[in-house]
This record gives structure tokens, sequence and C-alpha cells, in this order.
């Protein structure tokens, strides 16, 4: 494509050199960068891709988009815009083809809920009979087939590029994962959704190199429903009303409290499982999810909702629902003892009290929570977390979670300022293998071991290393130990 065409109608500041030239790619990591393409300069987090300029034309730029002046280059073009990463949005649109346009795009954004809600409507719609291409958390998934993905939200041209090899491999729905981050920083930019789903909002990515306040994160996934057909929202959160006067075009509300269009009701919580009736535009009768919890009801709900607006049918509906499985949401290990292990994601004080709550109601002994906070973010977040802990759980293991530069034993003690506010029972255990060890030697009949925070995550990430930390094989290997009658120690 000319780059004349792939940089028509972007906001330009000046321009060097010829554009009238062919442009076979797009990079926006110099590494990556291969004859013939197009550098665009992003000022991230970690590294400014101005500083790169000499390695991408090394490599073979023939052309350079950026939002400084650099130095002029003989035979090279170089376009200076004001965002760089909203005209890399744009030319990799442009470049791809609007490939958006192509499926029914759904895109799922909230602090919780997203990674199971993008499963749930996948689930649905694969029931339907249709292909479903999924991009999120847990990877990228064509079908049953999953790649590797760096991001929740993957960078812009990625993206598109994504979009292309889906189209090839006939996928019709995508069903995307949409970070807050993701929305701030152009990643989904000029895509075309069909439809978008607000799950909820709270407390987390409040961080220096995140959002300065929650306002901010606020604004951030209201973007979303400015770039789609049809808003999804969860009336029950607070935050709904905002959300609601962001949409461009119809919403369709769901809860369980407040007044909305596809309501649960007639709830029951089971140890493995949630059952409820709906009533809905489109269905009524009862529906099951094989996973605990009132946040299950919210996620189907919306699952249903986007569904249901799309013509898919009440058995397809059912199916999907009923055979839906996430790793690392609610994960019951199987140990063969009197006892239970339930890992889960929740890493934010709504989260933890959520599947704390959902616990206990099945708990016939006690609830002993295991886990800690991340490093390099929200430092407000861990009393809350620990008062949480101190007051639902019957005993507290405060442990790492991924300290990355910070000391571990200092977001420990951030934690323990929350739980020694509720007179829980606790202790602090900064090996996390250790504190998983301690949990399950120390548990009874009846009782349930929580293991928050890591979810479906198989490494730790610490200043200067990453290491392989499943908490599934930990249990696994505990629980082989205890069955040889190996002398295992309890902290």
């Amino acid at each position: 494509m000319l780059l004349a065409e792939l940089v028509r109608n972007l906001e330009v500041l000046d321009i060097q050199g010829d554009i009238h030239i062919d442009v076979d790619g797009i990079a926006y990591d110099s590494r990556k960068v291969k004859r013939d393409y197009v550098f665009v300069c992003i000022d991230g987090m970690k590294e400014d891709g101005h500083n790169y300029v000499a390695q991408a034309l090394k490599n073979g730029a023939c052309a350079f988009i950026t939002q400084r002046e650099i130095e002029p280059m003989k035979g090279v073009a170089v376009i200076r815009t004001k965002d760089t990463r909203d005209a890399l949005a744009f030319i990799a649109d442009r470049f791809y083809g609007h490939m958006s346009r192509r499926f029914n795009l759904i895109g799922v954004t909230g602090t919780k809920g997203k990674t199971t809600t993008t499963f749930m409507i996948k689930s649905i719609l694969e029931a339907r009979g249709r292909k479903v291409g999924l991009i999120g958390t847990l990877g990228t998934k064509i079908g049953d087939r999953t790649l590797y993905s760096e991001r929740t939200t993957p960078e812009a041209s990625d993206l598109q590029e994504l979009f292309l090899q889906m189209a090839e491999e006939g996928v019709e729905d995508i069903v995307m994962e949409v970070s807050s981050q993701g929305l701030a920083l152009h990643r989904v930019g000029y895509c075309e959704f069909d439809t978008a789903v607000f799950t909820n909002l709270s407390r987390d990515h409040i961080s220096p190199s995140e959002h300065a306040s929650m306002e901010e994160y606020l604004a951030a996934k209201c973007m979303l429903f400015k770039m789609c057909k049809c808003g999804v929202i969860n009336v029950d959160s607070q935050y709904a009303p905002a959300v609601m006067e962001q949409a461009q075009y119809d919403t369709i509300s769901y809860g369980i409290d407040g007044k909305c269009d596809v309501r649960a009701v007639d709830i029951i919580k089971k140890p493995r499982s949630v059952e409820f009736n709906i009533e809905s535009p489109w269905y009524s009768g009862r529906f099951k999810v094989n996973i605990p919890g009132k946040f299950t009801i919210y996620n189907a709900l919306a699952a249903i909702s986007v569904c249901g607006q799309m013509g898919t049918a009440r058995e397809a509906v059912k199916a999907g629902l009923e055979r839906v499985q996430v790793p690392g949401r609610a994960e019951l290990v199987d140990t063969g003892r009197d006892f239970s292990v339930i890992i889960d994601y929740a890493h934010t004080p709504d989260s933890l009290e959520n599947i704390l709550l959902a616990v206990k109601d099945y708990a016939r002994g006690r609830v002993i929570c295991v886990f800690g906070c991340g490093g390099d973010r929200d430092k407000k977040k861990r009393p809350m977390m620990g008062a949480i802990s101190g007051r639902l759980s019957d005993y507290t293991v405060i442990t790492s979670d991924n300290p990355r530069t910070e000391d571990p034993d200092a977001i420990i003690a951030d934690i323990e300022e929350g739980i020694k506010t509720t007179g829980g029972k606790y202790i602090c255990i900064n090996d996390r293998s250790r504190a998983v060890q301690h949990a399950i030697v120390n548990a009874g009949a009846g009782d349930v071991i929580l293991l928050a925070g890591k979810g479906h995550e198989t490494y730790q990430v610490f200043a200067d290393k990453t290491i392989h930390l499943d908490e599934r094989e930990i249990v696994v290997s505990i629980i082989d130990q205890m069955g040889r009658g190996a002398n295992i120690s309890s902290v």
C-alpha cells in the first residue's frame, strides 16, 4: 500500500521526504522491522521508540511516524503526528483493510468478569454452530486452538493482524476483553464493535503507570461505548448511569437487584454451580452454570444479553452456559481428601470479597484464604483486602503475589494493617509455595482453601527474575507427598 494512502486523513503536523512509496508492513518494535516497513515511534512506559530509529533504519524501514522531530534522513519519509499511538491504530486499521467490519465484534470491559463473560459468550455462540475467536487474559483462541498473547488487549497493529488471521480461518464472531489500558492507549482505536459489555468497576489499576484516579479509570472504560452499536450494561453497578450516559446507541441493562431488561430471579447457589430463572425480552425459564457464586450469575446475564440480542436460540444459550469452563476462575482442584481447594484470580477487594462470600455459602468447615497483592500496583487496596479476608475467612495466610520491583515483606506489611483491624486469625509466609503447603497441612474435614490472586497464571514475577509457579502443581505435589506418608512441615 502507498504510504500516502495509508496516512490520508491522518492528522499530521509535518512531513519530510516522499510519501508516495510502497509500504509492506507496520512495526512499533524496531526488532520486528523488515524491508519497506513503516516504523511507528511509540513513547511507552518502559521504552521510547524514538530512541530506536537507527535500529529500525538498519533493519529496512522506509518511513517513520513520530511524535517528536528527528534528524532528516536521505531517502526516508518522516511523518510527525500529535499522538503516535492513535496514528498506529489509524494506519493499522487501514493497512489491514478495516478488518473489524468483517466480524460480529463483541468487546467486554470492566474490572472483574471480563474473562469469564467472554468464555461464556464464546461457548454459547459455538453451541449455536458458529466459529468464534476469543482474545483476552488467557490468550487468543481460534475455535479450540490457543495462541500466545502478550497482553489482554493486543497492540493495535498486532490486533489487526490477528483479525486478518481469524478472517482467513473462517471466524464469524470475535469476543474480546477490552482493558482500560487498551482503550486509553488506542489499541482498539478505529475498531467497529457491534456490541460492548460493561461488567462492573471497582478499585484496581490505580497507579503511576496505569490510571491516576477512579475517574480516569472510568473514563477509559466509557470510551468503548462510543465505539459500539449496542451497549450491554450491568445496572447493579453504581457506575452504570455514567456508562449509559456515554453510550452512543442502544443499551440493554441486566442485573439482579435493579430495574433492568434482563434479570435473574429464583436464584439457588450450590457448592459447584448456580441456577436461576431468567426474565428477558427473548428467554424465560431455568438456566444453570457450573461455576459457583453470585458473580457467576452477573457474568451469565451479560452473556445472555449479548447472545439474546443477536437472535441466539434458547437451547444454544442453555447448552453453552452449562458446558463453559474457565481456567483459574473458581477452579476446583481435585484433592481426593475431605477438604477442598479452589484457585481463583481474585486480586481486587471486590473480587476477593465475592469469591469468599461464595465459598462461605457452602463450606462445612473453615474457610482458609491464601493471598497476597501485586507489587508496583495500587497500594491502597492492600489493607482493604486484608480486612476483607480477616472478616470473611476463618484463617488467612498472607503471602506474596507478583512483587515485581517491590519488597515482598513490605507488601505483606501493608496487608497486615487491614487484617489487624478485624481480629481475624492469620499468619504471614512470604514464600507462596510454603504458604500453600501450610494451608493444606493444616486443613481439616470440610475446610475450603481458597488460593486467591494467581488464578490461571503459572509464574511469579520478582524484581530480578520470573519463576515458574503453578498452584495446581503445588497442590497435587503436596497431596501426593501426604499420601505417601511424607513428613511435611506446616510452615
